[in-house]
C-alpha cells in the first residue's frame, strides 16, 4: 500500500476537496478553506475514522506520524479512538486553543468575515510571540510584548487583539488547560499597565461628501447605468451601511407598503430595521432587473453572488474620489454623515427621527428602555424630504458639474 503521496506544497495550497496521503490518511479541505486531518483504518472487521487535527496546526509529517502510530495499534486489534478517549488530554498550545474556539464559536459570529479578521490578527500579532506555548506558560509580559508595540499606533487592532486573546484564554481556562487568572484579562489587570484606549486612539470618521454637494453627485450618478451606481444611489436614499445594501434581497422589499425591512442578523445593533423607502428609491427598485436564481436587489457577476464589498468604493474611485482622489477623499459610508449633517442643518425633524434612520443604538438605557416605536411614519416623511433635496437641485446640480469639468 502506496503511503506519503503528498508533498508539503500540495497540503498548503490544496483547494476543497478530498486529498488521500496513503495508508488511510486523508486530508480534507471545506469550501472555506479550513484543513484538517482524517484517519481511516479498520478493526474488528469495522471501518473507523478519526481526526488527527486540522493543518496548519499539524503539520503533515506530525499527521504521518500520529497515523502510523494509530495504525500499528489497529493491526493489534487495539481502538486508537478508545485509547485516545481515556488517555488524559494535553495541554494544547495557543494556537491549537485558539483553533478550538475559533471553530466553537464561528457560528455564532454574524459573517464568515468576522472569522476570517480573528485568524488573519492573531496569526500576524499572536501566533509569533505565544503560538507555540502551552496556554498554561503564556505569562503577562507575553500579552504586554505582543501589545505594546501597536497600543499607540493601531490601538483599535491592539484593543481585539487583546480582547480575542483573554477570550481564548478563559476557554481554555473552562477546560481546565490552564489557570482562571487570564494574564490578558484587561480590567484589574492590563488597564493597570496599558493607557486607556481613549486616551490614545485618535478618533477617524469616514469622509464625508458635504451634504451641498450630494444633489450634484446623484445628478452624475443618475447617468450611469451600472448596478454599482444603482446601489450607490440607494444607499444614499436610505442613508444605510454598505453591507447591508450590498446583502439586500428581494423578500425583503414590501413593493405595496414601499417599506424595506433588514433583518436583524445584518444589522450592526443585531435589532430588525424597517426602512421607508421614498419615491425615487422605489423608481430604482423598479427599474431593477431580477435575475432568475439570484436572491440579491444587486446581483454581482458571480452567479447566485451580490456585488463585491469593494464595488461601491471602487466606483467613486473611478469618478476621482476617495483616497489621493482629485474631487475629495469621500466614501460611500461618509454618505450617512452627509445625512445626518442635512437633517440637522436644513430639515425640521427632531434628532430622535434621524438617530432612527441611522439604525444608532440609543445608548442611554433609561430612554432606550422606554422607547418602543421606531418613529417610522416621521421617518417616512423624513426620506421622501431627503430625495425631494436630492432631486430638487438636479438642474442645478449639472451645471456644477458641468463647470467642474471645465
Amino acid at each position: 500500500m502506496a503511503i506519503h503521496l503528498l508533498s508539503p506544497r500540495k497540503v498548503a495550497t490544496a483547494g476543497p476537496g478530498k486529498y488521500e496521503d496513503g495508508g488511510g490518511l486523508r486530508l480534507v479541505v471545506s469550501k472555506t478553506g479550513a484543513k484538517k486531518w482524517v484517519l481511516r483504518f479498520t478493526i474488528d472487521g469495522k471501518r473507523r475514522e478519526m481526526g488527527l487535527g486540522s493543518y496548519p496546526d499539524v503539520t503533515l509529517g506530525r499527521a504521518r506520524d500520529k497515523a502510523s502510530e494509530y495504525r500499528t495499534q489497529a493491526s493489534e486489534g487495539i481502538d486508537p479512538i478508545e485509547v485516545r478517549r481515556t488517555e488524559p488530554e494535553k495541554t494544547p498550545t495557543f494556537t491549537t486553543c485558539a483553533a478550538r474556539y475559533i471553530r466553537a464559536h464561528r457560528r455564532g459570529w454574524k459573517n464568515a468575515k468576522h472569522a476570517r479578521q480573528w485568524v488573519r490578527t492573531l496569526k500576524t500579532y499572536a501566533r509569533p510571540v505565544v503560538g507555540s506555548k502551552k496556554v498554561n506558560t503564556i505569562t503577562t509580559e507575553d500579552i504586554l510584548k505582543i501589545l505594546s508595540p501597536i497600543w499607540t499606533t493601531k490601538t483599535e487592532t491592539a484593543k481585539r487583539i487583546q480582547g480575542r486573546i483573554e477570550n481564548i484564554l478563559d476557554y481554555a481556562a473552562a477546560h481546565k488547560y490552564c489557570d482562571p487568572m487570564n494574564p490578558a484579562r484587561w480590567r484589574g489587570h492590563l488597564d493597570k499597565l496599558l493607557p486607556k484606549p481613549s486616551r490614545v486612539k485618535k478618533t477617524t470618521h469616514h469622509p464625508a461628501m458635504p451634504y451641498t454637494e450630494a444633489p450634484a453627485f446623484m445628478a452624475e450618478l443618475s447617468q450611469n447605468s451600472s448596478t454599482s451606481a444603482q446601489a450607490l444611489q440607494f444607499l444614499i436614499l436610505t442613508a444605510t451601511r454598505t453591507n447591508e445594501i450590498l446583502q439586500a434581497q428581494w423578500t425583503e422589499i414590501g413593493l405595496d407598503e414601499l417599506i424595506w425591512v433588514i433583518p436583524a442578523k445584518r444589522m450592526k445593533t443585531k435589532r430588525e430595521h424597517r426602512v421607508p423607502l421614498s419615491d425615487t428609491a422605489m423608481a430604482i427598485i423598479h427599474a431593477l432587473p431580477r435575475i432568475k436564481g439570484n436572491p440579491y436587489l444587486f446581483p454581482g457577476a458571480q452567479h447566485n453572488r451580490p456585488l463585491s464589498n469593494m464595488a461601491l468604493l471602487q466606483l467613486m474611485r473611478g469618478m476621482g474620489y476617495g483616497v489621493s482622489g482629485n474631487r475629495g477623499d469621500y466614501v460611500p459610508h461618509g454618505f450617512r454623515s452627509s445625512f445626518r449633517d442635512w437633517s440637522g442643518e436644513v430639515s425640521s425633524f427632531p434628532r430622535d427621527v434621524a438617530e432612527m434612520a441611522l439604525a444608532h443604538t440609543i445608548e442611554n438605557k433609561v430612554e432606550a428602555a422606554y422607547r418602543r416605536g421606531d418613529l417610522f411614519d416621521k421617518r417616512r416623511k423624513m426620506m421622501q424630504e431627503w430625495a425631494d433635496y436630492l432631486d430638487k437641485l438636479k438642474v442645478g446640480a449639472e451645471i456644477i458639474l458641468i463647470n467642474h469639468g471645465a
